[in-house]
């Protein structure tokens, strides 16, 4: 039986182009150094970050999603925001590679051009908590594994609104554009009545994912609902606008690599 690792090693054996994007990995997934770095198609280094575009085309409704970690798989892969052209890497703690206790169930990347400042703070419905200093996360919940560092255009559905040790960490629900349920999925109530339970899987996953470490569970604001499509809108927009603020030099970059 082919295990799950081998499977993404068969994918990064190859690069991946994706319109005018390529990304190329660098050693082997497991190794200190391994990294996947995107390239233009003039060969030069670019962010997926920064450099892809918000949407996935001009005219397009769907938005730019860079697919860090395959579901099934516990390598906890990220885009490194401090790091020069924000190639995606293995997370470490405590000096080692960081592996999540057990596997995600759908696909978990982010969106370009976006951004949850630290220093923006949330209403009464998450506490008046800041954002986590990173890009919006999505979590995809189409019929397909997508590979590790794909560019996919998703179609958002909803969010929920996460608090991990005090910080807001919205947890975008997305379906790929392609995916053969994207024409009859559109909000939450399509979700519950086409994948019913879903929705709840990802809520405890993210809930309780931390305390194997022996952190506390994390907390959700908005009563735990989804928010409703136009208010997920509103999140991209924001999130978009607090990326444009980082990227003009008006908000505190830190350490980040823009």
């Amino acid at each position: 039986m082919i295990t799950a690792c081998r499977v993404i090693q068969k994918r990064l054996a190859r690069s991946l182009t994706t319109a005018s994007v390529t990304f190329k990995h660098h050693g082997s997934l497991g190794d200190e150094d391994f990294g996947l770095h995107y390239v233009n198609q003039d060969g030069t280094p670019m962010s997926p970050w920064h450099d892809l575009p918000l949407r996935h085309s001009s005219s397009s409704s769907l938005f730019t999603f860079v697919n860090e970690i395959p579901r099934y798989t516990t390598a906890k892969m990220e885009i490194d925001t401090k790091q020069q052209h924000n190639p995606i890497v293995q997370d470490r703690k405590n000096g080692k590679l960081r592996h999540y206790h057990g596997p995600l169930y759908w696909n978990y990347g982010c969106i370009a051009q976006t951004w949850e400042d630290p220093n923006h703070h949330g209403d009464e419905q998450v506490g008046g908590a800041g954002g986590d200093n990173d890009p919006l996360d999505v979590v995809e919940i189409g019929s397909a594994t997508i590979g590790m560092g794909e560019v996919v255009g998703v179609k958002p559905l909803g969010a929920l609104s996460m608090i991990d040790d005090g910080e807001l960490d919205w947890k975008l629900i997305c379906v790929r554009g392609d995916d053969p349920l994207a024409g009859k999925l559109n909000n939450v109530h399509d979700i519950e009545r086409l994948l019913p339970g879903t929705v709840a899987g990802i809520r405890e996953w993210f809930r309780w994912y931390k305390t194997p470490d022996g952190k506390p569970i994390n907390a959700f604001g908005h009563n735990e609902d989804v928010l409703s499509l136009d208010e997920t809108m509103k999140v991209i927009e924001d999130t978009h606008s607090q990326w444009q603020n980082l990227r003009k030099g008006t908000a505190d970059k830190g350490k980040l690599w823009i």
